[in-house]
């Protein structure tokens, strides 16, 4: 498509909201125009023979791409489109909105900057400035947070598109030896973590799946952990169990043995018939066994579930939220199906998304959560989202996960080691922004064990900057 301003605006970023947002416009010429008109900003937008206009205050002093924002407000309005985001395309509108009370706007002023120049809906910014609230009490600059990821499932689900290997494929084979390359990774950077004075004040154990890992190689993991890195600071230890068919009592108990407080426990939906269409193994009676062990020992518990599974009506989702009201979790995680590039889905050209009726869904979700004491303390979106939905975090009070809010804020730096870990080195900017540099772990298991080596070093070198 062709694209005309008399403003700067940045053409990759503007085709890729049109492709998301408004994919009759991808083709189109599109003509921009923006203009100081007294103490407000006006911009307008021609495309396809529609027009749109937006006008707000002028606040370019702070926000210099204002202009921009309010561009791709106006093409949804040329559009007529009502989305309860607006034009708030990115994946942290957390952070961003966070950016606008570091710039010194008052609670007022950013519900009218995210209404009047975003079009985001009333309920969407109560949502945004409730879970901003909880996360300021939370977020720490000064402490770092520690991520490790085991890149095996028991089978890959259809939708999955993180580092994650079949553990009896292929690349299962070099399942010990990943084991034995990740406990030395542990130990070096566990000594160098010390000889830093880092202070981790979580650490979470993700993947894939991590209770793939057998009770043996658990426990050298776990005793790696403890024997190598500095746990003084920790806040919380979390475990991603997630599927009740790779884990065992004897496995929780060794968790707990080392330290893990809290775990996952994830259905994704309670219709069996779903997840077996999914490539997910799902027993039932299995399941209520493992919650039943999990609450014995005394883990605070997450639960996942997946709004919009392929085939899922707005039925099937009430019965597997119908469902939660069984189980007594401090925390829910609320997630809306993205079709992503690393899943089978999005190679299926047979797939078809359900579209739910949402606004049955959130009233549902707002009664189970209100009945089991829970707030929303984090949230993050995806592109390719069902109905451009939201990921939420639900939680008990004091029961929040600080890693969950950290990583989506950018806010601590992470040390990542394993399969696919993302390593971040967050240092001060400006007053308001930072800057992030990133590192990231082969998720391919043979690769990380050939190279992990040579990660470690460069991992070194990067936070060998903060000397």
């Amino acid at each position: 498509m062709s694209i005309s301003s008399n403003f700067k605006i940045s053409e990759a970023s503007l085709k890729e909201f049109i492709r998301i947002l408004l994919p009759e416009g991808i083709d189109k010429e599109l003509n921009i125009y923006g203009e100081n008109k007294g103490e407000n900003v006006l911009v307008k937008v021609e495309i396809d023979g529609k027009t749109g206009e937006l006008e707000y205050k002028n606040i370019e002093n702070l926000v210099e791409d204002q202009k921009f924002i309010m561009a791709k407000s106006a093409l949804l309005k040329a559009y007529g489109k009502n989305y309860p985001w607006g034009g708030l395309i990115g994946v942290r509108p957390t952070k961003m909105t966070r950016r606008f009370f570091l710039w010194g706007f008052s609670e007022e002023e950013v519900k009218g900057i995210l209404k009047g120049m975003y079009l985001v809906t009333e309920d969407k910014i109560e949502l945004l400035i409730e879970v901003l609230k909880i996360e300021e009490k939370l977020l720490n600059k000064k402490a770092m947070n520690m991520y490790i990821g085991i890149p095996y499932c028991p089978s890959k689900c259809r939708y999955c598109s993180f580092a994650s290997y079949e553990v009896n494929s292929k690349l299962g084979n070099f399942f010990p030896e990943f084991v034995e390359k990740l406990v030395e990774e542990i130990e070096i950077l566990g000594k160098y973590s010390k000889d830093m004075n880092f202070k981790y004040e979580s650490l979470y154990i993700g993947g894939g799946t991590p209770s793939t890992l057998t009770e043996e190689n658990l426990e050298k993991v776990l005793k790696a952990i403890r024997e190598n890195i500095d746990l003084e600071n920790l806040k919380e230890f979390t475990f991603e169990a997630g599927r009740e068919d790779s884990i065992t009592r004897k496995k929780l108990e060794l968790m707990k043995e080392y330290g893990v407080d809290r775990v996952s426990l994830n259905p994704q939906t309670f219709n069996e018939k779903t997840l077996e269409n999914l490539n997910r193994k799902f027993n039932r009676k299995h399941f209520d066994e493992v919650y039943k062990d999990i609450k014995e020992i005394g883990f605070i518990l997450n639960m996942d579930i997946i709004l919009g599974l392929p085939g899922e009506s707005v039925n099937d989702i009430l019965y597997t939220l119908e469902e939660l009201r069984k189980y007594d979790m401090e925390n829910l995680t609320v997630h809306s199906l993205a079709k992503k590039k690393g899943s089978v889905l999005y190679r299926d050209e047979n797939f078809q998304e359900s579209h739910v009726d949402r606004k049955a869904i959130e009233l549902r979700i707002k009664e189970i959560v209100e009945e089991k004491g829970m707030h929303p303390y984090y949230m993050y979106r995806q592109k390719n989202s069902l109905d451009w939905g939201e990921n939420v975090g639900y939680s008990k009070l004091n029961c929040e996960s600080r890693f969950n809010i950290e990583m989506i804020e950018e806010n601590q730096s992470t040390m990542g080691l394993g399969g696919g870990a993302i390593t971040k080195l967050v240092t001060p900017d400006t007053e308001v922004n930072d800057q992030i540099e990133r590192f990231i772990n082969p998720k391919d298991p043979y690769c990380y064990i050939q190279e992990i080596k040579e990660r470690n070093e460069k991992k070194i070198e990067l936070f060998n900057k903060l000397k």
